[in-house]
């Protein structure tokens, strides 16, 4: 009997793991039987988070992080395959975005902060690298890995504002068909790396920019719905299938792929 999507006792390391989009894939691995880590720079809601996990009768334990930090991420390598023995699966959920490496309507390319350009490339792009470097070593030790990396639909084409989120996601999607090939060529067919590439989702970090203080879309929100075929935002539960094929063995054949989860955004045009 074909058990294609059973990850229980898994040992799946999510970076980024206490947000919006890394809660819900949190509590769902592990209401699945995976033992999870969770790496982020927030105590607080990673214990908060943890402690809800054990409630549901899941297994999952917090570590702090830097994903940008090589030490950091050598040490929470570690830790977590000491305390579970390996490390089966990486996601790259970590990143984010800054003002000043955005574009407003009232702007233009001029007004750019290479500053801030360059931190959102950094967490991003070496966000990905550097803990794809730390967990990959373990993976290697053991002859067999997954690494899920977190894309976006703005590495897919160019969007308006998002200037350095955009190019550092273009990036990441690049990175994981590269580490595709190497790690398969290089160390066997038990390795594969793939992208999950959400569309649009109302997160901590976008909500102000795609919706009124009063909770009504904002003309930026209504734009992206207007190209959205399915009219709607993302709810989290719905990068959860995706997500568990990526994982699982049911995807065993699958790598260097960028499996896209936006309601139609991107096959879209007017």
């Amino acid at each position: 009997m074909y058990k294609l999507f059973d990850i229980k006792d898994k040992v799946i390391v999510i970076t980024g793991g206490t947000g919006v989009l890394g809660t819900s894939m949190v509590e769902y691995l592990a209401a699945h039987g995976a033992k999870v880590a969770v790496l982020a720079r927030n105590i607080e809601k990673g214990d908060r988070l943890i402690e809800q996990v054990k409630a549901n009768g899941g297994e999952a334990m917090f570590l702090q992080t830097d994903v940008t930090d090589e030490a950091v991420l050598k040490k929470n390598a570690e830790t977590i395959a000491t305390q579970y023995g390996g490390i089966d699966v990486l996601v790259n959920g970590a990143g984010g975005n800054m003002p000043g490496a955005t574009i407003g309507p009232n702007n233009t390319i001029f007004d750019l902060n290479a500053d801030d350009f360059r931190k959102v490339v950094d967490l991003n792009l070496m966000g990905t690298v550097m803990p794809t470097l730390a967990f990959a070593e373990y993976m290697v030790k053991s002859k067999k890995g997954n690494i899920v990396n977190i894309s976006s639909a703005s590495a897919l084409r160019p969007l308006t504002r998002v200037a350095g989120y955009g190019a550092a996601k273009a990036a990441v999607t690049n990175f994981t068909k590269y580490m595709a090939g190497e790690l398969a060529i290089k160390f066997g067919e038990d390795f594969r790396v793939n992208a999950l590439c959400p569309g649009f989702f109302i997160t901590e970090q976008n909500r102000a920019l795609l919706t009124n203080p009063d909770g009504s879309y904002s003309d930026r929100g209504n734009t992206i719905i207007a190209h959205t075929p399915f009219r709607r935002f993302g709810n989290p539960e719905d990068l959860l299938g995706t997500l568990h094929y990526l994982v699982s063995d049911a995807s065993k054949f699958v790598t260097g792929t960028v499996a896209i989860v936006d309601g139609g955004f991107d096959a879209f045009s007017i």
